[in-house]
């Protein structure tokens, strides 16, 4: 038996299987050139990725402190696009002043800064004892 039809239902989200996961990931895809095109933020926390990525892949370190050093900046993007799909909303309802626009987005630049924050730890935890032994 199939549930009863629902009249709130998201009309754009009749597809299913391969052709749902196509639409996402082409969506997922505009996401990533909007944010590029649009977030200086973005671009600065991608050139990061990009540069820091093969010194990660050549630090003589475990492969799975390799993965966590790449990870913690991906993260960086992941939370950076959340901030900005924070501030589109917010920018959507309103340009007005208002105090919980104002917190909404303050949350969604701490979450950033946080986010930074757990990636420099990481890359100073795995990095520092390499440094010391060329000393």
């Amino acid at each position: 038996m199939t549930a009863p039809y629902n009249i709130n239902q998201n009309p754009h989200k009749g597809n299913r299987g391969l052709t749902r996961a196509w639409h996402a990931a082409k969506n997922s895809w505009c996401g990533i050139v909007y944010a590029f095109e649009e977030e200086s933020a973005f671009r600065q926390e991608l050139v990061l990725l990009i540069l820091l990525t093969p010194v990660a892949l050549f630090l003589p370190v475990s492969p799975i402190e390799k993965c966590v050093l790449i990870v913690s900046l991906i993260m960086v993007l992941v939370v950076e696009l959340l901030n900005s799909s924070v501030e589109a909303a917010i920018d959507r309802i309103s340009f007005d002043h208002h105090d919980l626009s104002k917190r909404a987005k303050d949350f969604g630049s701490a979450a950033v800064m946080l986010a930074l924050f757990v990636a420099v730890l990481l890359w100073l935890t795995i990095c520092a004892p390499l440094v010391i032994h060329w000393q």
